[in-house]
């Protein structure tokens, strides 16, 4: 006989066949476009994985050290914005960083055919033009004008290298 357990074992197992592992949530490189009313499309990978994670409910907010965006599933940013909040306030960098990642936090919800409207307080931060590259980092994207991303690359490349051979040590047993 079934019981009301058996399905709600059965309906955990399914939603949770649907979540992508959280160490694997958004990796990888896209590049996307911009309409002329500010909506940018997701790949489809995308899309379904923020509908399993928080039916199509993200935030976007600024990044304080690069000109992108950070695109959260809604779910993750709530984790964010806990600890955000648990900092004191009364700490002039703490109360920096609440009142840039924060005030900056939009939510938005993606439309029918997969679009985010972005706000253009939030295109202009970062000179988001028609193209663009979407980079995953864990549990959220990183939104970039393609050229801010190809100008800091040529930075990260040049830089990284150097650093990389004067802190070898650092990255022992590290096998990339």
């Amino acid at each position: 006989m079934i019981t009301d357990a058996h399905i709600s074992e059965v309906a955990f197992f399914v939603i949770l066949e649907r979540l992508p592992a959280a160490k694997e949530m958004f990796r990888g490189i896209n590049s996307a476009t911009l309409d002329g009313k500010g909506r940018m499309a997701l790949p489809t990978r995308t899309r379904e994985t923020l509908s399993a994670l928080s039916e199509n409910k993200v935030v976007v907010t600024i990044d304080m050290r690069e000109p992108c965006l950070l695109l959260y599933p809604l779910s993750e940013w709530e984790i964010v914005q806990r600890k955000l909040e648990g900092l004191s306030n009364i700490n002039a960098q703490a109360r920096l960083l609440q009142r840039l990642l924060i005030g900056h936090a939009t939510d938005i919800d993606l439309d029918a055919n997969g679009r985010l409207l972005l706000p253009s307080m939030l295109r202009d931060y970062c000179q988001l033009e028609k193209k663009l590259v979407l980079v995953g980092q864990g549990n959220k994207i990183e939104i970039w004008s393609e050229q801010n991303w190809q100008q800091r690359m040529s930075v990260w490349l040049e830089e990284g290298a150097h650093a990389l051979v004067e802190n070898a040590d650092m990255f022992e047993g590290l096998s990339v």
